[in-house]
């Protein structure tokens, strides 16, 4: 007499809770990239504010020593604009982590961002990290 043959297995497959592990997983790792590629977004704004004041500051200390009877509070833009490192036609911008176009303070030394009131911008609230500031 034959034994009864065993059936042959079963195709495995993937079930609803793997299927939904394996997509919460996903979307744990994509959220964390969009939170870090905003984080660096805001870190390269900083970093991009800082380099421009840095050429700021540079045309303050190359006009005052071409002009060493001038004050630093008769300083314009329009007096710093020939002595920019970069060349540049117009005289540089900032933008804000909001997207707003800020302007630079050349009456002070070094140079600061200051937002549509006159008030010093800085979110990262450190004057020495060079991140917004020309810092040390």
């Amino acid at each position: 007499m034959r034994s009864p043959s065993r059936q042959p297995a079963a195709r495995g497959g993937f079930t609803l809770i793997e299927l939904t592990v394996v997509i919460s997983i996903l979307v744990v790792l994509m959220s964390t990239g969009i939170f870090f590629s905003s984080a660096i977004e805001e870190w390269k704004r900083g970093r991009d504010a800082s380099e421009t004041l840095r050429g700021v500051y540079v045309a303050q200390r190359s006009y005052i020593a071409d002009n060493p009877t001038s004050s630093l509070s008769s300083l314009t833009q329009a007096k710093l604009l020939p002595y920019l490192p970069s060349g540049a036609a117009t005289f540089p911008t900032v933008t804000s982590l909001d997207g707003h176009t800020l302007a630079i303070k050349v009456t002070d030394s070094p140079p600061v961002i200051v937002d549509g009131s006159g008030v010093t911008y800085d979110p990262s609230n450190n004057p020495k990290d060079s991140l917004w500031d020309v810092g040390e």
